[in-house]
C-alpha cells in the first residue's frame, strides 16, 4: 500500500485512537478545609467538561463563518451545512466509542477544507462535486464535471454524456491522519483515460501529490483545479469501450504510484518551460 493507505471501501483501516486530551488542572479555592472533598469533585467535573469542549470544537469554525454570511447566496446551503454538522456529530460519537478515524489535527483541517470547498466559486460554478464515502471525512469522491470545453477532454465529456449519461470524471481521495503534512492519495476511478499523466490503475503522475512536492499550505480546492488543468494539458482522452482488463483499481493505482515515486526520487522531476504552462 502507498503511504500505508488501506482499501477504499474499508474506511475502518484508517481508524486509530485520537490522542487523549489533558484534563484541567486543579482549581484554587478559598473555601475552608472541611469543603476540600467537594472541591476535588468539582475539579474532576471541570476537567471532563474541558475535554468535551476541546473535541466539540472540531470543525466548529464553519458554524461561525456561516453565521457571518448574509442571505446574498455567499453562505453554505442547507445540504452542505447539514453534511458538516453530521460529520461533526459522528466524529464526536466515534471519539466517545474509541473508534475515531484519524487525528484531531487532520480532522480539524479536513473540516475546514470541506467548508472552504462548499463556499468556493469553483464548487458553486459546477466545476466539481464532493461526496464523503460513507460519511467518512478521510475519504472523498470528487466528480470533475467541467474542464476546458474546447479541449479534447472537454469534447469527450460531452460524448460521454450522450453515450453513457455520465458527465464527469470520478476521482477518489484518501487522507492519512498526518494530513495536511502528507498529501492525499488521489486516483481516477472512471472512466479509463489515456494521456493526461494518468498511470495504469488510475494514479496521477504529479510531483504535487508526492511527499517531496507537497506542502501543508496547499488547499484541496487548488489541488482539484490543478489536477483538472493537468489532465487538459496532458491531452487526456476518454477511452470509450475500454475492456474490463484495463479497468482501474486501488491496488494497481497504489503499485504504479509507488513505482513512480521511486523513479523520480532517483531521477528528479522535469520542470517544463514557463511558456508551456
Amino acid at each position: 500500500d502507498v503511504f500505508g493507505l488501506g482499501r477504499v471501501d474499508e474506511c475502518a483501516t484508517l481508524r486509530q485512537q485520537l490522542p487523549s486530551f489533558d484534563e484541567a488542572g486543579g482549581i484554587e479555592s478559598d473555601r475552608e478545609d472541611n469543603n476540600d472533598a467537594n472541591e476535588n469533585d468539582d475539579d474532576g467535573e471541570d476537567g471532563d467538561e474541558e475535554e468535551e469542549e476541546d473535541f466539540d470544537g472540531l470543525g466548529d469554525d464553519f458554524q461561525q463563518s456561516d453565521n457571518e454570511t448574509t442571505d446574498s447566496g455567499c453562505g453554505l446551503d442547507s445540504e452542505n451545512k447539514a453534511t458538516l454538522e453530521r460529520v461533526r456529530i459522528n466524529t464526536r460519537e466515534d471519539h466517545i466509542r474509541g473508534t475515531t478515524a484519524g487525528s484531531v489535527q487532520a480532522t480539524d483541517r479536513l473540516m475546514k477544507e470541506l467548508k472552504d470547498l462548499y463556499l468556493s466559486d469553483s464548487y458553486k460554478g459546477g466545476c466539481y462535486t464532493v461526496d464523503l464515502v460513507n460519511d467518512c471525512l478521510y475519504e472523498w469522491n470528487v466528480k470533475l464535471k467541467r474542464v476546458d470545453p474546447d479541449s479534447p477532454l472537454g469534447m469527450d465529456l460531452k460524448k460521454l454524456k450522450e453515450k453513457e449519461n455520465k458527465d464527469y470524471i470520478l476521482m477518489n481521495m484518501t487522507f492519512k491522519d498526518s494530513f495536511p503534512f502528507t498529501p492525499p492519495f488521489v486516483r481516477v476511478v472512471c472512466p479509463v483515460i489515456s494521456g493526461g499523466y494518468v498511470l495504469s490503475g488510475g494514479a496521477i503522475c504529479m510531483e504535487l501529490l508526492t511527499p517531496q512536492g507537497w506542502s501543508s499550505a496547499y488547499s484541496l480546492e487548488a489541488l482539484i483545479m490543478q489536477i483538472s488543468a493537468t489532465l487538459v494539458k496532458g491531452k487526456a482522452r476518454i477511452q470509450f469501450g475500454a475492456s474490463s482488463m484495463v479497468a482501474y483499481s486501488l491496488r494497481r493505482a497504489q503499485h504504479s504510484f509507488k513505482s513512480l515515486v521511486q523513479i523520480h526520487e532517483k531521477s528528479g522531476w522535469y520542470t517544463p518551460p514557463k511558456e508551456d504552462g
